[in-house]
């Protein structure tokens, strides 16, 4: 159901533990591919987050999410960014990853969470030079 269309590396990262890096060249607009996952209410999701070190949790709809600790794929290491070279398109019933521009082979796939994924309270460490300060 949840399909990866291009092979990523996990590795150490020096934005937030664990990155997902290219393993090719990775053409602008293309799709990277599904964040895998199990839905669950919102409700549960919002508890699970509470108590949860890492947050895998993503809002679809106003009473669903994806809970990504569950059945999930190497997009669950997209780590955040100021400066994004992917972004995320959410739908009711998936979490979708796209390249924003070119990602060469060895580079890590990031997005940027906005300020709604931590409330804008989490402190940002990305490194961009556009950095918010914040997620």
């Amino acid at each position: 159901m949840y399909k990866v269309n291009y092979e990523l590396r996990l590795a150490k990262s020096g934005i937030q533990g664990k990155g997902a890096y290219a393993t090719t060249n990775i053409p602008k607009r293309k799709k990277i591919g599904d964040l895998g996952g199990v839905i669950i209410s919102l409700r549960a999701a919002r508890k699970k987050a509470r108590v949860t070190k890492e947050i895998a949790i993503v809002e679809l709809t106003d009473t669903t999410a994806l809970d990504a600790s569950v059945n999930s794929n190497s997009l669950r290491y997209i780590n955040h960014s100021c400066s994004p070279n992917a972004y995320i398109r959410v739908t009711s019933t998936r979490v979708e990853f796209y390249t924003l521009r070119n990602i060469r082979k060895g580079e890590e796939l990031t997005a940027d969470y906005g300020i709604t994924h931590h409330e804008g309270k989490l402190p940002c460490r990305c490194g961009a030079k556009n950095c918010r300060g914040f997620i």
